[in-house]
């Protein structure tokens, strides 16, 4: 990838696909069943409308503007370059957050205004305005209101704002101040992570280097939430290549948007991921006969996958049979485009990156945390760059060290301006210019970073044994019974699991065996069975880490009802919380 040295702050990537190869469909998104799209030149005409709407509002350079959108679109896009080319600040919101969240978040980061997708957001928005300082709540929607999208645009019709537009534009630093993003977090309040141009910027190329993808004739669909860190910077690069961005109607059209738009690249995060192979595994056992046969051979012979043809010849050859009958279909049902995929957010299960890898859509790690912004690591198949079971080498620009506890340390260009409003937690968390990233690693011989757990998620039982719960419960997610898992038991004499099973699977298991269901809580021949999945997994683990007792919860842990963040992380201050009942029936029985 090329670099170009005049971009240097997050709003000069559409300006340079403008200079260099102006698209006709920069930015694609489906209007009633119709996909419409939007040209590289419109966009900058209607970013700099926005900054001149903004303007007329009275918004100066440092402000801030709250942006929420329940699935992602063109005008997020728009408005986050017009805002951020006057120095404004854009501080992106979680649909999923609750109301109580918005009011913190909102009278927080003292957001003069607030941008909603829809309604419902608006609705939310208004209700705890009077708690925040901001002066007005707009909508996406093309609405006659006031606070319609159309009204406000027409404040951006003064020509004469041009000059001033431009004027803040090249006063824009690299160092500055570009955006503040609450991180969900797994536990407490929301930190605002203030990041900068630059932090961002020097992160997109980076990685970028590590991205082997040439050309600007190229793909890609945006579905991951763009508040998140991740598929953001994702879309910067995008633009820098001159990508065509399409964005998926929702999260779960994402299957039929795939075979439309024919992506070449997508970001993923893990749970995604196991979902399509779990998709793809119950299509293959409903197979029968010698094409089941072949099904899970070609399973297995994925399973043994080893990079840069390290299983020799006679495996070479069965791949390459398994990737004509058996896995070309895998691409076709993904677009039939895709080169590869960037998972991120979350460590991915080995056995996948070896299975997708195995039939030719390799999937490349990345590490990173919103306030690293966000990659550390990225696996890279060049230079002998892809090692299953780390994330890569550490990325230029930034150096990771291990401390004496195991934990990740990182410096450089990446590492976040602090948090927003607390310098205590931020001479905590960056100590000598290292960040602290409260993940557990390693460092091998050849430069592989790898991930062992969270370091506060690391618990101890009362016998003083030490518990990973990541490793655990990865290992478990592979039995096709358990959808989610959660291994508890901090200062209890054993661990134990909360279990959410995969319904889907055990509706057809129980019809399998003739077999009623009317409470998945308690029914014994399930009970018994998913026993038996723990069982096998206990064999891999120490005496002390084996899980003794375990409970299935009634209902399933979704992010609106806050069990998991919006990538799909458990949170698990507030699992435990809310199956506390089940805590006590394992650990204080009556």
């Amino acid at each position: 990838m090329h670099i170009s040295p005049k971009v240097t702050r997050l709003f000069d990537f559409p300006y340079h696909q403008l200079e260099n190869y102006p698209q006709q469909n920069c930015l694609v998104s489906k209007e009633i069943h119709e996909w419409k799209s939007i040209s590289t030149q419109q966009y900058i005409e209607d970013a700099n409308t926005i900054s001149k709407a903004l303007l007329h509002l009275g918004v100066t350079p440092g402000d801030k503007i709250a942006v929420i959108t329940s699935v992602n679109q063109p005008k997020w896009h728009l408005l986050d370059i017009g805002v951020m080319q006057i120095g404004a600040v854009n501080v992106p919101l979680y649909p999923t957050f609750s109301e109580k969240d918005y009011a913190y978040i909102l009278q927080h980061s003292d957001s003069m205004y607030c941008f909603v997708s829809d309604d419902e957001l608006y609705q939310k928005v208004i209700k705890i305005q009077k708690q925040t300082q901001l002066k007005k709540a707009f909508t996406f929607e093309e609405l006659t209101t006031d606070y319609g999208w159309n009204s406000f645009l027409r404040l951006g019709n003064e020509k004469t704002l041009q000059a001033k537009v431009d004027t803040f534009k090249k006063a824009v630093k690299p160092s500055d101040l570009a955006t503040i993003i609450y991180t969900s977090g797994t536990t407490g309040t929301p930190k605002g992570v203030m990041l900068s141009h630059h932090n961002i910027v020097s992160n997109v190329f980076a990685v970028g280097k590590r991205l082997n993808l040439q050309g600007n004739q190229k793909r890609v669909i945006s579905y991951l939430p763009i508040c998140h860190i991740f598929e953001r910077a994702a879309s910067y690069y995008c633009q820098y290549m001159g990508f065509e961005i399409h964005f998926a109607e929702s999260i779960d059209k994402v299957g039929d948007n795939l075979r439309e738009i024919q992506p070449h690249f997508m970001a993923v995060v893990p749970r995604l991921l196991e979902k399509v192979f779990d998709k793809i595994i119950d299509k293959g056992s409903n197979l029968v006969g010698f094409k089941k046969r072949l099904f899970f051979w070609a399973i297995q012979l994925g399973e043994q996958y080893k990079p840069y043809k390290a299983n020799g010849w006679w495996y070479e050859f069965k791949l390459s049979i398994a990737r004509k009958l058996i896995f070309s279909k895998w691409k076709e049902a993904l677009g039939d485009e895709l080169e590869f995929m960037l998972a991120g957010s979350a460590p991915t299960q080995a056995r996948l990156i070896r299975i997708f890898t195995a039939a030719g859509i390799p999937v490349f790690e990345g590490y990173g945390l919103t306030e690293t912004s966000p990659a550390i690591s990225v696996t890279d198949m060049r230079n002998n760059g892809f090692k299953i079971g780390t994330v890569g080498k550490v990325i230029e620009n930034v150096s990771v060290k291990i401390a004496d506890d195991g934990e990740i340390l990182v410096k450089g260009a990446n590492v976040m301006l602090g948090y927003y409003k607390d310098s205590e937690k931020t001479n905590e968390s960056i100590i000598h210019g290292y960040f602290h990233t409260g993940d557990i690693g390693e460092l091998d011989n050849e430069g592989f970073l790898k991930i062992t757990d969270r370091k506060k998620e690391i618990f101890k039982t009362s016998g003083g044994k030490y518990i990973a719960p990541a490793i655990l419960e990865s290992e478990l997610k592979k039995s096709r019974f358990i959808e989610q898992v959660m291994v508890i038991g901090e200062g209890e004499k054993m661990p134990a699991a909360f279990i959410q099973v995969a319904s889907e699977f055990v509706k057809e298991w129980a019809t399998r065996h003739h077999h009623t269901i009317t409470d998945i809580t308690t029914d014994e021949k399930l009970l018994k069975r998913i026993q038996q999945e723990i069982d096998c997994c206990n064999q891999k683990f120490g005496k002390w880490e084996q899980l003794k007792r375990f409970e299935i919860t009634a209902d399933e842990w979704t992010t609106d009802s806050g069990h998991l963040t919006p990538t799909l992380k458990m949170r698990r201050k507030i699992i435990l919380e809310k199956y506390d009942h089940l805590y006590q029936k394992i650990y204080n029985p009556q």
